[in-house]
């Protein structure tokens, strides 16, 4: 007589099919990519982040190569920054891509 072992057939009854996680970075590529941009405090605000630490983010993108342009409105509304331009392919993977200086 043969039987099943319970943990066999309650994983396989409950698994989910696999769903490709949209990052942080991802997200705030996203927001950055709309025509009119998004101000710090609307980002901070998306990715539950403090605002230092989204000003941050947008460094390591400008260092990752993305071109990023900082719009301040004349009537007093907070600045709006956008992607306006992105890596090249042959950038992003030197990006990635361990140093070896030291």
């Amino acid at each position: 007589m043969t039987t099943a072992k319970p943990a066999q057939c309650k994983a396989s009854a409950t698994a989910k099919p696999e769903t490709k996680r949209i990052t942080k970075k991802a997200q705030l590529i996203r927001m950055l990519r709309a025509k009119t941009g998004a101000d710090i405090a609307a980002v901070s605000r998306k990715l539950d982040w403090k605002n230092h630490t989204t000003r941050a983010a947008l460094t390591g993108l400008r260092k990752a190569g993305y071109n990023i342009a900082a719009e301040k409105p004349v009537d007093g509304k907070p600045t709006r920054y956008r992607i306006t331009a992105e890596p090249s392919a042959e950038l992003s993977a030197q990006a990635g891509a361990p140093s070896d200086a030291r």
